[in-house]
Protein backbone atom coordinates (compact mmCIF):
# COMPACT_ATOMS: atom_id res chain seq x y z
CA UNK A 1 0.00 0.00 0.00
CA UNK A 2 3.16 2.04 0.60
CA UNK A 3 3.91 2.36 -3.26
CA UNK A 4 0.89 3.27 -4.41
CA UNK A 5 -0.23 6.82 -4.71
CA UNK A 6 -2.00 8.58 -2.10
CA UNK A 7 -4.73 9.96 -4.49
CA UNK A 8 -4.80 6.45 -6.06
CA UNK A 9 -6.00 4.74 -2.16
CA UNK A 10 -8.58 7.92 -1.47
CA UNK A 11 -10.41 7.47 -5.24
CA UNK A 12 -11.01 3.22 -4.17
CA UNK A 13 -11.75 4.36 -0.80
CA UNK A 14 -14.59 6.69 -2.43
CA UNK A 15 -15.84 4.10 -4.57
CA UNK A 16 -16.20 1.32 -2.46
CA UNK A 17 -18.62 4.03 0.09
CA UNK A 18 -20.39 4.81 -3.45
CA UNK A 19 -21.49 1.34 -4.07
CA UNK A 20 -22.31 0.48 -0.49
CA UNK A 21 -24.29 3.29 -0.33
CA UNK A 22 -25.81 1.72 -3.64
CA UNK A 23 -26.99 -1.45 -2.54
CA UNK A 24 -28.28 -0.07 0.71
CA UNK A 25 -30.78 2.19 -1.57
CA UNK A 26 -31.50 -0.63 -3.74
CA UNK A 27 -32.16 -2.84 -1.49
CA UNK A 28 -34.43 -0.39 0.52
CA UNK A 29 -36.29 0.21 -2.91
CA UNK A 30 -37.18 -3.58 -3.20
CA UNK A 31 -38.28 -3.73 0.52
CA UNK A 32 -40.77 -0.60 -0.56
CA UNK A 33 -41.73 -2.21 -3.89
CA UNK A 34 -42.69 -5.62 -2.05
CA UNK A 35 -44.94 -3.96 0.51
CA UNK A 36 -46.96 -1.68 -2.17
CA UNK A 37 -47.43 -3.75 -5.09
CA UNK A 38 -50.04 -2.30 -6.76
CA UNK A 39 -48.56 1.46 -7.09
CA UNK A 40 -48.66 2.48 -10.30
CA UNK A 41 -51.80 0.45 -11.41
CA UNK A 42 -53.97 1.35 -8.84
CA UNK A 43 -56.29 2.89 -11.48
CA UNK A 44 -56.58 0.44 -13.98
CA UNK A 45 -57.77 -1.97 -10.86
CA UNK A 46 -60.33 0.88 -10.15
CA UNK A 47 -61.92 0.22 -13.89
CA UNK A 48 -62.36 -3.53 -13.53
CA UNK A 49 -66.09 -4.23 -14.48
CA UNK A 50 -68.48 -7.60 -14.90
CA UNK A 51 -67.88 -8.82 -18.24
CA UNK A 52 -70.78 -9.99 -20.24
CA UNK A 53 -70.51 -12.02 -22.96
CA UNK A 54 -72.48 -10.75 -26.56
CA UNK A 55 -71.76 -14.00 -28.41
CA UNK A 56 -69.36 -16.78 -27.42
CA UNK A 57 -66.69 -17.87 -29.75
CA UNK A 58 -68.73 -20.78 -30.73
CA UNK A 59 -71.64 -18.40 -30.61
CA UNK A 60 -74.76 -19.76 -33.35
CA UNK A 61 -76.58 -17.84 -35.26
CA UNK A 62 -79.60 -18.12 -33.15
CA UNK A 63 -78.05 -16.91 -29.95
CA UNK A 64 -76.95 -13.33 -31.72
CA UNK A 65 -80.53 -13.35 -32.59
CA UNK A 66 -81.35 -13.42 -28.71
CA UNK A 67 -80.22 -9.85 -28.36
CA UNK A 68 -77.93 -9.99 -25.74
CA UNK A 69 -78.28 -6.46 -23.93
CA UNK A 70 -75.54 -4.34 -24.21
CA UNK A 71 -76.62 -1.84 -21.29
CA UNK A 72 -74.94 -0.91 -18.41
CA UNK A 73 -75.99 -0.29 -14.63
CA UNK A 74 -76.55 3.70 -13.69
CA UNK A 75 -73.88 3.99 -11.60
CA UNK A 76 -70.49 1.39 -12.60
CA UNK A 77 -69.62 -1.58 -10.96
CA UNK A 78 -66.12 -1.77 -9.45
CA UNK A 79 -64.88 -4.66 -8.74
CA UNK A 80 -64.35 -8.08 -10.76
CA UNK A 81 -66.81 -11.54 -11.11
CA UNK A 82 -65.02 -13.13 -8.36
CA UNK A 83 -66.52 -10.71 -5.41
CA UNK A 84 -70.58 -11.31 -7.02
CA UNK A 85 -71.10 -13.68 -4.41
CA UNK A 86 -69.46 -14.34 -0.81
CA UNK A 87 -66.45 -11.87 -1.33
CA UNK A 88 -68.49 -8.36 -0.69
CA UNK A 89 -70.70 -7.89 2.18
CA UNK A 90 -74.32 -8.02 1.95
CA UNK A 91 -74.57 -4.37 3.10
CA UNK A 92 -72.14 -3.00 0.12
CA UNK A 93 -74.17 -5.44 -2.56
CA UNK A 94 -76.89 -3.14 -3.37
CA UNK A 95 -74.91 0.60 -3.66
CA UNK A 96 -72.29 -1.46 -5.95
CA UNK A 97 -74.94 -2.62 -8.52
CA UNK A 98 -75.44 0.81 -10.20
CA UNK A 99 -79.84 0.10 -9.58
CA UNK A 100 -81.55 3.15 -8.28
CA UNK A 101 -82.44 3.68 -4.82
CA UNK A 102 -86.39 4.96 -4.15
CA UNK A 103 -87.77 6.05 -0.42
CA UNK A 104 -90.15 3.99 1.45
CA UNK A 105 -92.05 7.24 1.52
CA UNK A 106 -92.44 7.68 -2.62
CA UNK A 107 -93.38 3.99 -2.88
CA UNK A 108 -96.35 4.23 -0.30
CA UNK A 109 -97.51 6.90 -2.02
CA UNK A 110 -97.29 5.39 -5.65
CA UNK A 111 -99.23 3.03 -4.60
CA UNK A 112 -101.75 4.53 -2.64
CA UNK A 113 -100.21 3.22 0.42
CA UNK A 114 -100.12 -0.10 -0.40
CA UNK A 115 -103.53 -0.61 -1.82
CA UNK A 116 -102.81 -1.45 -5.63
CA UNK A 117 -102.29 -5.42 -5.37
CA UNK A 118 -102.05 -7.23 -8.18
CA UNK A 119 -100.89 -10.37 -7.19
CA UNK A 120 -99.06 -12.09 -3.88
CA UNK A 121 -95.43 -13.96 -4.46
CA UNK A 122 -93.42 -16.28 -2.56
CA UNK A 123 -92.42 -14.05 -0.69
CA UNK A 124 -94.44 -11.00 -0.21
CA UNK A 125 -97.27 -9.03 -2.02
CA UNK A 126 -97.03 -7.33 -5.14
CA UNK A 127 -98.15 -3.98 -5.82
CA UNK A 128 -99.16 -1.69 -9.13
CA UNK A 129 -97.41 1.54 -9.08
CA UNK A 130 -97.71 4.86 -11.06
CA UNK A 131 -94.64 6.88 -10.45
CA UNK A 132 -94.22 10.83 -10.61
CA UNK A 133 -92.96 10.49 -14.06
CA UNK A 134 -95.74 8.84 -15.44
CA UNK A 135 -94.67 5.01 -15.62
CA UNK A 136 -96.40 2.24 -14.42
CA UNK A 137 -94.02 -0.11 -12.60
CA UNK A 138 -94.51 -3.60 -10.09
CA UNK A 139 -93.33 -3.65 -6.60
CA UNK A 140 -92.93 -6.53 -4.90
CA UNK A 141 -92.62 -6.10 -1.47
CA UNK A 142 -90.55 -8.79 0.77
CA UNK A 143 -91.72 -10.51 4.02
CA UNK A 144 -90.06 -8.71 7.02
CA UNK A 145 -90.19 -12.21 8.72
CA UNK A 146 -88.37 -14.05 6.13
CA UNK A 147 -85.08 -14.57 6.30
CA UNK A 148 -85.35 -16.01 2.92
CA UNK A 149 -86.99 -13.05 1.80
CA UNK A 150 -83.86 -10.80 3.02
CA UNK A 151 -81.36 -13.70 1.02
CA UNK A 152 -83.70 -13.49 -2.11
CA UNK A 153 -83.80 -9.38 -1.99
CA UNK A 154 -80.17 -9.37 -2.16
CA UNK A 155 -79.90 -12.38 -5.19
CA UNK A 156 -82.17 -10.38 -7.07
CA UNK A 157 -80.24 -6.78 -6.78
CA UNK A 158 -77.07 -8.57 -7.19
CA UNK A 159 -77.52 -10.57 -10.25
CA UNK A 160 -80.09 -8.27 -12.50
CA UNK A 161 -77.89 -5.32 -11.74
CA UNK A 162 -75.66 -7.12 -13.89
CA UNK A 163 -78.01 -9.11 -16.21
CA UNK A 164 -79.71 -7.42 -19.25
CA UNK A 165 -81.61 -9.24 -21.80
CA UNK A 166 -85.30 -8.44 -23.57
CA UNK A 167 -86.37 -11.59 -22.27
CA UNK A 168 -85.63 -10.97 -18.57
CA UNK A 169 -87.61 -8.99 -16.69
CA UNK A 170 -86.01 -5.35 -15.69
CA UNK A 171 -85.06 -4.52 -12.57
CA UNK A 172 -85.36 -0.68 -12.08
CA UNK A 173 -84.90 0.02 -8.39
CA UNK A 174 -84.81 -1.34 -4.84
CA UNK A 175 -85.74 0.55 -1.23
CA UNK A 176 -83.98 -1.02 1.96
CA UNK A 177 -85.54 0.93 4.38
CA UNK A 178 -87.43 1.03 7.88
CA UNK A 179 -86.97 -2.81 8.35
CA UNK A 180 -88.52 -2.99 4.38
CA UNK A 181 -87.44 -4.81 1.76
CA UNK A 182 -88.63 -3.86 -1.49
CA UNK A 183 -87.75 -4.44 -5.51
CA UNK A 184 -89.23 -2.40 -8.42
CA UNK A 185 -89.74 -4.11 -11.80
CA UNK A 186 -90.54 -2.58 -14.82
CA UNK A 187 -94.94 -3.33 -15.39
CA UNK A 188 -95.85 -6.36 -16.83
CA UNK A 189 -99.14 -5.37 -18.36
CA UNK A 190 -100.33 -8.74 -19.78
CA UNK A 191 -99.84 -10.77 -16.31
CA UNK A 192 -98.11 -14.02 -15.80
CA UNK A 193 -98.08 -17.15 -17.89
CA UNK A 194 -100.35 -19.11 -15.51
CA UNK A 195 -103.21 -16.50 -15.89
CA UNK A 196 -103.56 -16.70 -19.14
CA UNK A 197 -102.92 -20.89 -19.62
CA UNK A 198 -105.85 -21.32 -17.00
CA UNK A 199 -107.88 -18.41 -16.62
CA UNK A 200 -111.07 -20.13 -17.74
CA UNK A 201 -113.59 -17.69 -19.45
CA UNK A 202 -111.87 -14.56 -17.72
CA UNK A 203 -109.42 -14.45 -21.24
CA UNK A 204 -109.25 -15.25 -24.56
CA UNK A 205 -107.67 -18.40 -24.72
CA UNK A 206 -103.32 -17.94 -26.33
CA UNK A 207 -103.45 -19.10 -29.71
CA UNK A 208 -101.07 -22.22 -30.60
CA UNK A 209 -98.74 -19.61 -32.78
CA UNK A 210 -98.38 -17.33 -30.13
CA UNK A 211 -97.57 -20.36 -27.13
CA UNK A 212 -94.69 -21.18 -29.61
CA UNK A 213 -93.64 -17.68 -29.45
CA UNK A 214 -93.70 -17.58 -25.78
CA UNK A 215 -91.61 -20.78 -25.26
CA UNK A 216 -88.96 -19.34 -27.66
CA UNK A 217 -89.05 -15.89 -25.84
CA UNK A 218 -88.35 -17.91 -22.42
CA UNK A 219 -85.39 -20.25 -24.03
CA UNK A 220 -83.65 -17.11 -25.40
CA UNK A 221 -83.79 -15.65 -21.61
CA UNK A 222 -82.50 -19.27 -20.21
CA UNK A 223 -80.27 -19.67 -23.18
CA UNK A 224 -78.47 -15.99 -22.09
CA UNK A 225 -78.45 -17.41 -18.48
CA UNK A 226 -76.32 -20.22 -18.86
CA UNK A 227 -74.24 -19.41 -22.32
CA UNK A 228 -74.31 -15.57 -22.15
CA UNK A 229 -73.63 -14.44 -18.64
CA UNK A 230 -70.11 -14.11 -17.59
CA UNK A 231 -70.73 -16.38 -15.08
CA UNK A 232 -73.35 -18.17 -15.89
CA UNK A 233 -76.77 -18.05 -13.67
CA UNK A 234 -78.98 -20.91 -13.07
CA UNK A 235 -82.56 -19.61 -12.79
CA UNK A 236 -83.79 -22.66 -10.51
CA UNK A 237 -87.22 -21.58 -9.90
CA UNK A 238 -89.05 -21.96 -14.10
CA UNK A 239 -92.46 -22.20 -14.36
CA UNK A 240 -95.73 -20.29 -15.89
CA UNK A 241 -96.16 -17.84 -12.79
CA UNK A 242 -92.57 -16.74 -13.14
CA UNK A 243 -93.16 -15.86 -17.12
CA UNK A 244 -94.29 -12.72 -17.78
CA UNK A 245 -96.34 -11.16 -20.37
CA UNK A 246 -95.78 -7.50 -22.05
CA UNK A 247 -98.06 -5.13 -23.69
CA UNK A 248 -96.73 -6.76 -26.99
CA UNK A 249 -97.29 -10.15 -25.43
CA UNK A 250 -93.73 -10.94 -25.41
CA UNK A 251 -92.37 -13.07 -22.66
CA UNK A 252 -89.87 -12.31 -19.70
CA UNK A 253 -88.37 -14.62 -17.14
CA UNK A 254 -89.03 -13.29 -13.68
CA UNK A 255 -88.27 -13.83 -10.02
CA UNK A 256 -84.64 -14.92 -9.55
CA UNK A 257 -84.82 -15.34 -5.89
CA UNK A 258 -83.68 -18.63 -5.84
CA UNK A 259 -80.93 -18.33 -8.37
CA UNK A 260 -77.50 -18.85 -8.43
CA UNK A 261 -74.20 -18.61 -10.28
CA UNK A 262 -73.00 -22.29 -11.57
CA UNK A 263 -69.51 -21.80 -9.82
CA UNK A 264 -71.13 -21.50 -6.81
CA UNK A 265 -71.47 -25.21 -4.73
CA UNK A 266 -74.45 -26.71 -6.16
CA UNK A 267 -74.85 -28.81 -3.47
CA UNK A 268 -78.29 -27.91 -1.32
CA UNK A 269 -79.06 -29.54 2.03
CA UNK A 270 -82.46 -28.38 1.64
CA UNK A 271 -84.96 -28.79 -1.88
CA UNK A 272 -85.81 -25.65 -3.18
CA UNK A 273 -88.05 -24.89 -5.99
CA UNK A 274 -91.50 -25.53 -6.64
CA UNK A 275 -92.89 -29.08 -7.15
CA UNK A 276 -93.82 -30.07 -10.15
CA UNK A 277 -91.20 -28.82 -12.00
CA UNK A 278 -88.23 -30.02 -10.05
CA UNK A 279 -85.93 -32.16 -11.78
CA UNK A 280 -85.55 -35.78 -10.22
CA UNK A 281 -82.03 -35.83 -10.15
CA UNK A 282 -81.52 -32.73 -8.29
CA UNK A 283 -84.00 -34.32 -5.90
CA UNK A 284 -82.42 -37.31 -5.18
CA UNK A 285 -78.90 -35.50 -5.71
CA UNK A 286 -79.15 -32.06 -4.29
CA UNK A 287 -77.40 -31.15 -6.93
CA UNK A 288 -78.70 -28.51 -9.42
CA UNK A 289 -77.26 -27.70 -12.66
CA UNK A 290 -78.40 -25.88 -15.95
CA UNK A 291 -79.99 -29.41 -17.25
CA UNK A 292 -82.10 -28.46 -14.46
CA UNK A 293 -83.85 -25.85 -15.82
CA UNK A 294 -83.90 -28.17 -19.08
CA UNK A 295 -86.19 -30.25 -17.47
CA UNK A 296 -88.18 -27.02 -15.63
CA UNK A 297 -88.54 -25.81 -19.13
CA UNK A 298 -89.79 -28.98 -20.50
CA UNK A 299 -92.52 -29.17 -18.05
CA UNK A 300 -93.26 -25.38 -19.04
CA UNK A 301 -93.06 -26.47 -22.66
CA UNK A 302 -96.12 -29.20 -21.97
CA UNK A 303 -98.08 -26.54 -19.93
CA UNK A 304 -97.90 -24.85 -22.81
CA UNK A 305 -99.20 -27.31 -25.25
CA UNK A 306 -101.77 -28.91 -22.89
CA UNK A 307 -103.06 -25.79 -20.48
CA UNK A 308 -102.83 -28.56 -17.62
CA UNK A 309 -101.41 -27.66 -14.42
CA UNK A 310 -98.40 -29.95 -13.05
CA UNK A 311 -100.37 -30.46 -10.15
CA UNK A 312 -102.86 -31.91 -12.09
CA UNK A 313 -101.22 -35.20 -13.45
CA UNK A 314 -99.86 -33.24 -16.55
CA UNK A 315 -96.88 -35.80 -16.75
CA UNK A 316 -99.18 -39.00 -16.34
CA UNK A 317 -100.80 -37.43 -19.09
CA UNK A 318 -97.43 -36.99 -20.68
CA UNK A 319 -96.12 -40.71 -20.44
CA UNK A 320 -99.71 -41.53 -21.39
CA UNK A 321 -98.88 -39.98 -25.08
CA UNK A 322 -95.77 -40.32 -25.43
CA UNK A 323 -96.56 -44.21 -26.49
CA UNK A 324 -99.59 -45.59 -27.70
CA UNK A 325 -100.39 -49.15 -28.61
CA UNK A 326 -99.05 -48.94 -32.05
CA UNK A 327 -95.39 -47.13 -30.95
CA UNK A 328 -96.22 -43.83 -32.08
CA UNK A 329 -96.41 -40.57 -30.20
CA UNK A 330 -100.13 -39.34 -29.43
CA UNK A 331 -99.63 -35.69 -28.74
CA UNK A 332 -102.72 -34.97 -30.20
CA UNK A 333 -104.41 -36.75 -27.40
CA UNK A 334 -103.33 -34.10 -24.71
CA UNK A 335 -103.26 -30.81 -26.74
CA UNK A 336 -105.32 -28.03 -25.25
CA UNK A 337 -109.04 -29.05 -26.15
CA UNK A 338 -109.72 -24.47 -26.39
CA UNK A 339 -107.53 -24.82 -29.56
CA UNK A 340 -110.49 -26.57 -30.97
CA UNK A 341 -107.94 -28.01 -33.65
CA UNK A 342 -106.44 -24.40 -35.13
CA UNK A 343 -102.34 -25.82 -34.70
CA UNK A 344 -99.91 -26.70 -37.45
CA UNK A 345 -99.68 -30.70 -36.23
CA UNK A 346 -96.25 -31.35 -37.53
CA UNK A 347 -94.99 -28.14 -34.98
CA UNK A 348 -97.60 -29.86 -32.34
CA UNK A 349 -95.06 -32.76 -32.91
CA UNK A 350 -92.05 -31.13 -33.00
CA UNK A 351 -92.41 -28.86 -29.67
CA UNK A 352 -93.82 -31.49 -27.95
CA UNK A 353 -91.04 -34.05 -29.05
CA UNK A 354 -88.72 -31.86 -28.00
CA UNK A 355 -90.18 -31.16 -24.38
CA UNK A 356 -90.38 -35.13 -23.81
CA UNK A 357 -86.58 -35.07 -24.66
CA UNK A 358 -86.00 -32.18 -21.77
CA UNK A 359 -87.85 -34.60 -19.27
CA UNK A 360 -85.27 -37.06 -19.96
CA UNK A 361 -84.28 -39.14 -16.58
CA UNK A 362 -80.53 -38.25 -17.26
CA UNK A 363 -79.42 -35.48 -17.62
CA UNK A 364 -76.40 -35.73 -19.54
CA UNK A 365 -78.96 -36.85 -22.34
CA UNK A 366 -81.19 -33.71 -22.62
CA UNK A 367 -81.10 -30.61 -24.84
CA UNK A 368 -79.04 -27.38 -24.13
CA UNK A 369 -80.85 -24.23 -24.02
CA UNK A 370 -79.06 -23.22 -26.95
CA UNK A 371 -80.03 -26.27 -28.93
CA UNK A 372 -83.72 -25.98 -27.59
CA UNK A 373 -83.78 -22.30 -29.19
CA UNK A 374 -82.38 -23.83 -32.59
CA UNK A 375 -85.39 -25.82 -32.78
CA UNK A 376 -88.11 -23.50 -31.44
CA UNK A 377 -86.20 -20.94 -34.04
CA UNK A 378 -86.56 -23.33 -36.73
CA UNK A 379 -90.34 -24.37 -36.14
CA UNK A 380 -91.07 -20.59 -36.50
CA UNK A 381 -89.08 -19.97 -39.47
CA UNK A 382 -90.53 -23.17 -41.19
CA UNK A 383 -94.02 -21.33 -40.83
CA UNK A 384 -93.16 -18.25 -42.57
CA UNK A 385 -91.48 -19.86 -44.91
CA UNK A 386 -94.61 -21.97 -45.63
CA UNK A 387 -96.81 -18.39 -45.62
CA UNK A 388 -94.56 -17.05 -47.81
CA UNK A 389 -94.80 -19.88 -50.30
CA UNK A 390 -98.17 -20.26 -50.23
CA UNK A 391 -98.84 -16.32 -50.82
CA UNK A 392 -96.34 -16.70 -54.10
CA UNK A 393 -98.24 -19.49 -55.37
CA UNK A 394 -101.64 -17.33 -54.45
CA UNK A 395 -103.60 -15.15 -57.38
CA UNK A 396 -103.10 -11.45 -56.59
CA UNK A 397 -106.86 -11.35 -55.44
CA UNK A 398 -106.31 -14.43 -52.89
CA UNK A 399 -102.74 -12.75 -51.48
CA UNK A 400 -105.20 -9.48 -50.38
CA UNK A 401 -107.59 -11.56 -48.35
CA UNK A 402 -105.01 -13.71 -47.33
CA UNK A 403 -102.88 -10.58 -45.92
CA UNK A 404 -106.25 -8.94 -44.25
CA UNK A 405 -107.19 -12.29 -42.77
CA UNK A 406 -103.72 -12.94 -41.54
CA UNK A 407 -103.60 -9.60 -39.30
CA UNK A 408 -107.44 -10.16 -37.93
CA UNK A 409 -105.77 -13.64 -37.04
CA UNK A 410 -102.72 -12.30 -35.70
CA UNK A 411 -102.25 -13.44 -31.95
CA UNK A 412 -100.18 -10.34 -30.57
CA UNK A 413 -102.46 -8.03 -32.65
CA UNK A 414 -105.55 -9.64 -31.39
CA UNK A 415 -104.26 -9.89 -27.77
CA UNK A 416 -104.07 -6.57 -27.86
CA UNK A 417 -107.61 -5.13 -28.38
CA UNK A 418 -107.94 -7.40 -25.39
CA UNK A 419 -107.22 -5.21 -22.29
CA UNK A 420 -106.72 -6.34 -18.98
CA UNK A 421 -108.36 -4.75 -16.07
CA UNK A 422 -104.49 -3.63 -14.49
CA UNK A 423 -103.39 -2.27 -17.90
CA UNK A 424 -105.30 0.69 -16.85
CA UNK A 425 -104.15 3.77 -15.14
CA UNK A 426 -104.93 4.18 -11.44
CA UNK A 427 -105.45 7.05 -9.06
CA UNK A 428 -105.23 7.08 -5.41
Amino acid sequence: MEDLPSGLIIGISIGVVIGVILAVLALLCHRVHRRHPHIGNSSSRRAVTIPIRKNAADACTVLSDSSVGTETPKTPIQYGTSMWFGSVRKSNMVSATGILEYSYKDLQKATCNFSTLIGQGAYGPVYKAQMPTGDTVAVKVLATDSTQGKKEFHTEVMLLGRLHHRNLVNLIGYCAEKGQYMLIYVYMSRGSLSSHLYADEVLEPLSWDLRVHIALDVARGLEYLHDGAVPSVIHRDIKSSNILLDESMGARVADFGLSMEERVNKYASNIRGTFGYLDPEYISTRTFTKKSDVYSFGVLLFELVAARNPFQGLLEHVEVAAMTTDGKSGWEEIVDSRLNGKYNVQELNDVSTLAYKCLNSLPKKRPSMREIVQVLARVIESRRSLQHHKQLSATPEEVSISVDQLHQRSPISRHRRVQSADSTTESC
